[in-house]
């Protein structure tokens, strides 16, 4: 297995334990999730913070929500095509929120170094986002392509506008107030006030 493949494996299995448990995991829990010996963490990261690095990255890169929007058949109806995005969408925010919020509160809530930060901030982190984001409303773009005609907007802004409304509307808690997916497309595509 290369050096790279193994870190991927690694990562995806100490994913979910960093979710439960935060940076108070072990490296006995991260060898037998992995299936691997303590030992041969260290030689695919140079130690736990690295690992944790690669953790958070994964957990921030779209693939799993974009591979699930790629599959939503073309032949459904609108409407269930972006619920299900939302859907796929939510699912990954909150697996990026877990994560975060678990890291957060077992005390690293901070990169080690002032300058990594600082870099982060200015080049690849905005960089990645940015990607993600294309990327995102270019898998929302494929949903309203079919019913490009009948749109009032083209689908790429309609695109923007319903990433935004997402995006920006999502609850920071459980609410019993807060809108369901499909309230949320119903009122997207049919807006606010009912047809007389």
């Amino acid at each position: 297995m290369s050096v790279e493949a193994r870190r991927a494996m690694i990562v995806h299995a100490v994913l979910p334990l960093l979710m439960e448990h935060g940076t108070n995991v072990t490296t006995s829990q991260i060898a037998r999730a992995a299936g691997i010996g303590e030992g041969t963490i260290f030689r695919a990261f140079k130690d736990k913070d690295e690992l944790f690095d690669a953790c958070t990255a994964e957990a921030l890169r779209p693939d799993h929500a974009l591979d699930a929007i790629a599959d939503i058949p073309l032949d459904q109806p609108l409407t269930d095509r972006l619920v299900e995005a939302a859907e796929a969408l939510g699912a990954h925010l909150e697996r990026m929120g877990a994560l975060m919020g678990a890291l957060h509160a077992s005390g690293r809530h901070k990169l080690r170094d002032p300058e990594q930060r600082l870099k982060d901030r200015r080049g690849s982190w905005k960089n990645g986002r940015r990607e993600s984001m294309t990327a995102m409303r270019g898998a929302i773009v494929e949903l309203f392509t079919p019913e490009k005609d009948q749109l009032r907007l083209p689908p790429e802004q309609l695109a923007a506008l319903f990433l935004a409304l997402l995006f920006g509307g999502r609850p920071m808690a459980a609410d019993d107030d807060a809108p369901t997916t499909r309230q949320v497309v119903d009122v997207f595509l049919h807006g606010a006030v009912e047809a007389k």
